[in-house]
């Protein structure tokens, strides 16, 4: 493993989480540091070459409205409507809000759950992770599961 690889050596990212929504209250400030203890568990995962998140400076996570969302599902990936979760790999995470809190409601979580969710699940394709085939998905499932109870205990 290089330098650049072990997490010993790696300096995570700067962390930035902004509201930018009006409809659902939330604790930014409490989320940012969430994110923070989930990189240090992204980056602990073994990964046998660089990824995004051993090389970015920083991490940005906007929370979003699901009007703002579509437009940037259709803007990106030309899909209409809004999506969970958009990750950017220059190191943006943006997430809407108000699909978390019914995503929340239907699978039984509350809300900072699943924005936990969302974030790790941003953070894991930052590290190389991908979903777009039933291995992978079934891989970052496991890990998502992993780094939430291992970074879970943290409130909001």
């Amino acid at each position: 493993m290089g330098l650049r690889n072990n997490p010993k050596f790696v300096v995570p990212p700067q962390i930035s989480v902004r509201n930018l929504q009006r409809k659902i209250s939330l604790n930014a400030a409490g989320l940012e540091k969430f994110v923070a203890k989930a990189v240090r568990c992204c980056l602990e995962t073994h990964k046998p070459k660089e990824t995004e998140l051993t090389k970015l400076r920083n991490v940005f996570v906007w929370l979003i409205s699901d009007r703002r969302m579509s437009r940037l599902h259709r803007q990106f990936l030309g899909q209409m409507g809004p999506t969970d979760v958009l990750t950017f790999q220059h190191g943006e995470i943006f997430i809407s809000v108000e699909m978390a809190k019914r995503h929340a409601r239907a699978f039984g979580n509350s809300l900072l759950r699943e924005l936990q969710l969302y974030i790790v699940h941003g953070l894991l394709h930052l590290h190389g992770f991908d979903d777009r085939t039933q291995p992978g998905a079934r891989r970052m499932k496991k890990m998502q599961a992993k780094i939430l109870g291992e970074c879970g205990g943290t409130q909001c």
